[in-house]
């Protein structure tokens, strides 16, 4: 077996297990490289093998590429969703140029790449944007989608690369990581981190010296100027976790430590269970998150999108891969608050 991309730092931590190919004289990297951007490969034993080494574990670092845009959404309260990658599996793209090919608003044309980083919380919350997961990615219409198609071979649009992709499971919100990051990367390959994610105080930490101020120029409606940018959004999904017969909001940070939200340091006991909670509802049938609500309107996000879930919905692309859509509540069915747990060490 040979490993892609083996002189990345990243991908020497066991957390973030190379990717690996059975390379030999009659199947060169380029056959693979040309593999994966082939449709009539998706279900090819030998490439579905290759794309099976690329392991999420707990504590893998995961970077979603982002535009100025989405960085003061995430300043202001988003969380990681849709398209992502393992950050080792996207180490040796540096310069801005080649990582805005991986920005999911469809937009490239940026003398600067900023991205978010965090760790996986657990590897249940990451899905291969294919068959089974999500067969109807690669039949989506090009009129209805944002940014690059969807081959449906587990491996993202490239000329060049071999990049195995992801998406949050059902397109899912996932709470932050404590120490997130937001980053930018500037011509010549160099990486700035902008803001490390503070998860008791729900707020952003600058670290960018005054050297960067142009970078966080860049960011709309984001004053360069501030320590401290609290989010201003509540996320759609929490972390809960349970000591004894008590239910506290959690903190991940993995791989190895979850424990009770709390301000202060004495009252963050590790928490004995822990799972992801949101809410869901199905809409004319269709399965879908409720990211927002008030009496009469809901805001949904397409758990799985397909051609007939977006026809019946009337959903809208907003990036590559999520469609959400406004219904009226009184039309939701199976509206209920879904959990997903994770198996902790401890639980064992």
């Amino acid at each position: 077996m040979t490993v892609i991309g083996e002189d990345s730092e990243l991908g020497s931590d066991p957390l973030d297990p190379p990717l690996m190919a059975p390379l030999r004289p009659d199947l060169t990297w380029h056959q693979v490289q040309q593999m994966s951007q082939s449709v009539g490969y998706r279900d090819d034993p030998m490439l579905r093998a290759i794309r099976a080494t690329a392991v999420i574990r707990r504590g893998t670092r995961m970077t979603k590429v982002l535009s100025p845009a989405q960085v003061a959404g995430h300043l202001g309260g988003w969380l990681p969703y849709g398209f992502c990658y393992r950050s080792c599996d996207i180490a040796h793209l540096r310069e801005p140029q080649q990582l805005a090919l991986l920005r999911t608003d469809g937009g490239t044309d940026s003398p600067v790449a900023f991205a978010l980083r965090w760790r996986a919380t657990d590897p249940v919350d990451y899905e291969v944007p294919a068959a089974p997961a999500h067969p109807g990615l690669a039949a989506l219409p090009g009129h209805s989608r944002i940014g690059a198609m969807v081959l449906g071979t587990g491996f993202t649009p490239s000329a060049d690369d071999l990049v195995p992709e992801y998406v949050t499971a059902g397109f899912a919100d996932l709470p932050l990581s404590a120490n997130a990051q937001l980053l930018a990367y500037v011509p010549g390959g160099d990486e700035v981190v902008l803001y490390t994610y503070q998860p008791e105080q729900h707020g952003w930490l600058r670290l960018a010296g005054p050297r960067w101020r142009n970078l966080l120029g860049e960011l709309p409606g984001v004053s360069p100027d501030r320590e401290y940018v609290p989010c201003t959004v509540t996320g759609t999904a929490k972390l809960v976790g349970r000591i004894d017969d008590q239910e506290y909001e959690a903190v991940a940070d993995p791989p190895g430590e979850f424990r009770v939200r709390a301000l202060t340091r004495a009252a963050r006991y590790p928490v004995r269970s822990l799972s992801r909670r949101a809410e869901q509802a199905r809409w004319r049938g269709v399965p879908a998150w409720v990211l927002q609500r008030d009496e009469t309107w809901a805001r949904l996000r397409l758990l799985r999108p397909e051609v007939e879930a977006i026809n019946a919905t009337g959903a809208r692309c907003y990036e590559r891969g999520v469609y959400e859509a406004w219904a009226p509540v009184g039309e939701l069915s199976d509206h209920h608050i879904a959990d997903v747990g994770y198996a902790l060490p401890d639980a064992a």
